[in-house]
Parts: C-alpha cells; structure tokens; sequence
C-alpha cells in the first residue's frame, strides 16, 4: 500500500522514558503491518533517545521547545528521570502546558492531515488542541486494565473509607474476590476523601479523559478481558477502551483491528 494512502497518527509520549516505551512498542507493531504514518512529538533533550528507539520503525520527529527557567526545575530537565525528586512532578507536569501553542503551530504545518492523536493522559490540554484542529484524541496512560478497572472501581465506590488502618484489607466490590489496602494505591487514589494539588492534577486529566474518543490500553484484550471489560461499564465516559493488541484476531493482526475501530468510530 502507498503510503500516502495510509492513516497519519500522531504520537505525543509524556516526557518520561516509563510511558515512551510503551508506545515505541507500539510503533514499531504499526509499521511492521504497514498500517499507518507516523509523527512523534518530543522536546529537543528527549528527541535523541525517540530517534534511536525508532531507528528500525520510520516516523517523524517534531521537536518542540521546552521553557526555560521554570520556578522549582533545575535548568535542562526536560524528562521526570531527570528531575532530582519526585516531589517536583507537578512543578514539572504543569511546565509541558507551555508546548500547546508550539504542538498547534506543529501540526498546523505538517504536510499531511493527522487521522488521530495518541497523547499521554497528562496532557490533558491536548483533547481542547485535537478539537480545535479537527481530529480526535485517543489517551494512553500506560497502565493495562487491571489498574485501569482497580483505579475506577475504587474511586466511584470507596471501599475504602470504612478501612481504620492503611495497611487493612478491604473488598473491591466491582471485582468480586479482590481484597487490596490503601497501601496499594498511589495518591490521590489511597485516600476516599481526597484533596489537594495533586487531586486537581487528576480531576483535570480525568476530565479531559471524559471528553476524549478513546483510550489505549497497554495489553492484550485476552489476557485482560474481565478487566477492560469492566472498565468500559465503569466508565461516565465516551471514551471506549481499546486494546493495543488482540491475540485472537484473524491473521494475528491485533492492531489493524484498533486502527480500523478507531477510526471508524
């Protein structure tokens, strides 16, 4: 197939190598079935590592310019595996709100339509651009649908807010037999009343989430059917969850299905 007949996906990986993987993972399995173009979105520091990674899978490669002299960043941190302590995440997070301006002038200049956008969960701005410029916006947090469905499950029903210790088991009651504590679950999740900056943080993303065509999930359908299932009955959302593979596709295609549905959708 020419390729100019194909699909153009964008890519905006979040600036950390844990959720860029994934989604060179995902890359290389797009173009080895020749199911799409593809443009990556990164910051100059990050592009070195995109280029190597995506040296056996062509794609392009837009660099957009990260700020300077943010308040509480060391100067030349452009990735969370250089930031000196965690605790600098949302000074960090909130920074990449300022390459918006530069992604719309980007993709306003490609040469070719994007067919749709696979953005990181903590670009939630980017559902606001995909809208604007015409095109939908798929999210991808990296998780599978294990944590996805746990994730959900506890923050609609909060088991845990009857538990006296973080360390005391309860039952998740969407996911019969599950018992887990509040040690298990990252902030703002462990706590049923949560508050705080970085309960802002996820509200926000959540409700770009809300507003989003879809979300790539980090897995194989079978192997977490229940799960990804469940998620999309959990869901106040028109965001279906789509696998990044399906084992028991016809021809062992998974990701012409998740193409094909997408863009369909």
């Amino acid at each position: 197939m020419d390729s100019s007949s194909l699909p153009h996906i964008a890519i905006f990986p979040f600036l950390s190598r844990g959720h860029t993987i994934p989604l060179i993972h995902f890359a290389h399995m797009v173009h080895r079935r020749r199911l799409a173009t593809l443009t990556f979105f990164t910051t100059p520091l990050n592009a070195p590592f995109l280029r190597d990674s995506l040296s056996a899978a062509p794609a392009d490669i837009i660099e957009l310019p990260f700020p300077e002299d943010v308040v509480g960043l060391p100067p030349g941190v452009e990735s969370t595996d250089a930031l000196p302590s965690i605790s600098l995440f949302l000074p960090f997070v909130a920074a990449t709100k300022s390459l918006r301006p530069h992604f719309e002038r980007a993709v306003a200049g490609l040469p070719s339509d994007i067919s749709f956008l696979i953005s990181d969960g903590f670009y939630g701005w980017t559902t606001e651009s995909a809208s604007k410029l015409g095109f939908p916006r798929m999210v991808f947090y990296g998780m599978g649908g294990f944590a996805m469905a746990v994730s959900a499950a506890v923050a609609r029903d909060k088991p845990h807010a009857g538990v006296d210790s973080y360390y005391e088991p309860f039952e998740v009651p969407a996911i019969p037999g599950l018992k887990i504590t509040r040690a298990h679950l990252n902030p703002p999740f462990d706590d049923p009343e949560p508050s705080g900056p970085m309960h802002e943080f996820v509200t926000e993303q959540v409700t770009a989430t809300v507003n989003c065509h879809g979300l790539v999930v980090n897995s194989f359908y079978e192997l977490e059917a229940d799960y990804v299932d469940l998620w999309n009955r959990l869901r106040d959302m028109k965001a279906t969850a789509w696998c990044v593979g399906r084992s028991a596709w016809p021809g062992r295609r998974p990701s012409q299905e998740y193409c094909q549905a997408v863009l369909a959708y």
